[in-house]
């Protein structure tokens, strides 16, 4: 049996922004299948020199990356995160990536956060405790 389900909305965006953007899903698509540690390796290198994504940045990637790829505007909550993590390290940003659980009912979530809010998703993501995080890393000016 198979339940309804919204996909979320994006408005189209530019041609560049939009190959920008298949090219990251590309990427993060078959990423996603990686062991957790190989996923959190592969994002902390790809972080490296990069500065904190604002949330307008990340919110922008993220909307980008749904409006390029329907699994990622449906339940592909890790390839989305994923992929929009990559878009932001493409346009020379990073923001905080976060996979979590929550207890009842048992389910797991991945998702991008700058300035300390989770982007684009309501209040779900405060419902779940973050068992792996890929922050931006300050770099420090001599």
């Amino acid at each position: 049996m198979s339940t309804p389900e919204a996909l979320f909305t994006a408005d189209r965006p530019p041609l560049r922004v939009r190959m920008a953007a298949r090219v990251a899903v590309a990427i993060a698509l078959p990423m996603a299948h990686l062991s957790p540690r190989r996923i959190r390796h592969v994002l902390v290198l790809a972080r490296r020199g990069a500065p904190p994504a604002t949330y307008d940045q990340a919110s922008a990637a993220r909307s980008a990356v749904i409006a390029v790829s329907t699994t990622c505007a449906g339940k592909g909550c890790l390839p989305r995160s994923i992929a929009t993590a990559l878009l932001c390290r493409a346009r020379g940003c990073w923001p905080t990536w976060k996979v979590g659980v929550r207890a009842a009912p048992f389910g797991a979530h991945a998702w991008v956060e700058a300035a300390g809010f989770a982007v684009d998703e309501g209040e779900q993501a405060q419902a779940f405790l973050p068992l792996m995080t890929v922050e931006p890393v300050e770099t420090r000016n001599p």
